[in-house]
């Protein structure tokens, strides 16, 4: 390579982005992703050692699988390649796969494949993969933002292990802008830079644990920011805003994310927590989910989380979800609110779902029990012939509007699939069945 050509990838590296830039070169100066990338760790010990196997790196976007995947390529003694699955297509999968089995056989070297956006790629270009994996001709290494249990067929999952990275934390986003303000090579380190404290923490706050969105936003303001007379750019709070803009909150509709919400969201309306209940329906709003979702959780959990221990939650969600149908946004906002926090704080009860459980189970299990012939239908011509209704007592003849008699096949006689909670209302149902009970025959 010439002069001219290193002083031209010396010009384009300058003339990347910030947090292109920025990707750490080693192991030491990443950030983050401890719980994988730790000393002692598995992944780590495996990339330090050069034996690393078919992997998966899954998490939110700006956490470091990228760069992870950078370090790879600057240690392993194996070629190293990757692909985009935005802009790949079968015809480049099938040429890497060539040449990898090429360079096995003539060299006896190894190919290590990166996909970016693995999630990108149909079942046939995933497929395409496979031969080559599983024969070791290439060690996989993917990236994703996407669940791979969803988006990643399961041959290729199968012969891969899966690492989730997690947000960052602010001590962390905190570190590698520090550090991008520091570097004179690589960074901004040949600016002099004046951050407000208030506008500095704006900036790693707002990411919400994005490392890229950081270092956009702080390449941004440093860089229209005019220096004052003594050449000093000073970062204030309406800079830093006006650089990062808003959160993105990391929720996509169709996505992982919106099945984590959504389920964040149920389980603080089971745990009663309003608090948490009414962040999580605040989030799903705020990224634009569709009112009729939202309603449909909140009407299964008035049955399935509360149930008999307070009757009425289900027809304040039934309500909810026909009032959101007439009204829809903004204010529909406030109806699901209002639904979800009678469901976060009524008593709760999942009786009802678990008595639906039992009798499901035995359906499968047991033998199924005719319908005894005292309850059979007799309202046509010659089911008395047949005895059916014969024996059968008509409850309202009798003192408290009951009798006892055989309701379940007899195949199943003194089951017991609905037992009361004792929680709210069904505190009364619990005693007046006692009470049923103790009047039946021994």
């Amino acid at each position: 390579m010439d002069l001219f050509s290193r002083q031209g990838d010396r010009i384009l590296r300058r003339q990347a982005p910030l947090a292109r830039r920025m990707r750490p070169a080693t192991l030491d100066e990443f950030v983050g992703q401890e719980h994988i990338l730790g000393r002692g760790k598995l992944l780590r010990r495996a990339i330090e050692g050069d034996r690393l196997s078919s992997v998966v790196f899954y998490g939110p976007p700006g956490t470091g699988k990228t760069a992870l995947a950078n370090i790879i390529a600057g240690i392993t003694q194996s070629h190293f390649q990757s692909l985009n699955a935005v802009t790949s297509g079968i015809a480049d999968i099938r040429r890497v796969m060539e040449d990898a089995s090429d360079r096995l056989g003539l060299h006896e070297t190894r190919t290590i494949l990166f996909i970016d956006e693995v999630h990108r790629f149909n079942k046939t270009q995933q497929d395409a993969l496979l031969p080559a994996v599983e024969d070791g001709t290439v060690i996989f290494i993917s990236a994703t933002t996407e669940n791979p249990f969803f988006e990643v067929s399961r041959p290729l999952l199968s012969r891969s292990r899966v690492f989730r990275f997690e947000p960052l934390d602010d001590e962390h986003v905190s570190r590698i802008l520090r550090r991008a303000l520091e570097d004179k090579e690589r960074g901004l380190g040949e600016y002099e830079v004046l951050f407000d404290e208030d506008a500095f923490s704006h900036l790693v706050k707002t990411a919400n644990g994005d490392a890229r969105s950081a270092l956009n936003a702080l390449e941004l303001a440093v860089l229209t920011t005019e220096p004052g007379e003594r050449g000093v750019r000073h970062i204030t709070l309406e800079i830093a805003e006006e650089s990062i803009q808003e959160r993105a909150l990391g929720y996509d509709k169709s996505g992982d994310a919106h099945y984590d919400v959504a389920s964040a969201f149920i389980k603080s309306m089971r745990g009663s927590d309003p608090d948490a209940t009414a962040y999580w329906l605040a989030r799903m709003i705020a990224s634009g989910e569709k009112p009729e979702f939202i309603a449909r959780r909140i009407l299964i959990q008035a049955a399935e989380d509360v149930g008999l221990a307070d009757p009425h939650a289900l027809l304040v969600a039934e309500a909810a979800a026909r009032a959101v149908a007439f009204v829809g946004w903004p204010e529909a906002g406030l109806i699901l609110t209002e639904a979800a926090m009678y469901i976060a704080t009524a008593p709760k009860s999942n009786s009802c779902y678990l008595a639906l459980r039992k009798a499901t189970a035995d359906l499968e299990t047991e033998r199924t029990g005719e319908v005894p012939p005292h309850l059979r239908d007799a309202s046509y011509k010659g089911a008395s012939a047949l005895g059916h209704g014969k024996g059968y007592k008509y409850p309202h003849d009798y003192p408290g509007n009951y009798i006892f008699q055989q309701y379940l096949p007899y195949l199943l006689a003194g089951k017991t699939y609905y037992e009361p909670s004792g929680n709210g209302y069904e505190r009364t149902i619990k005693e007046r069945l006692g009470v049923w009970k103790k009047g039946r025959p021994k």
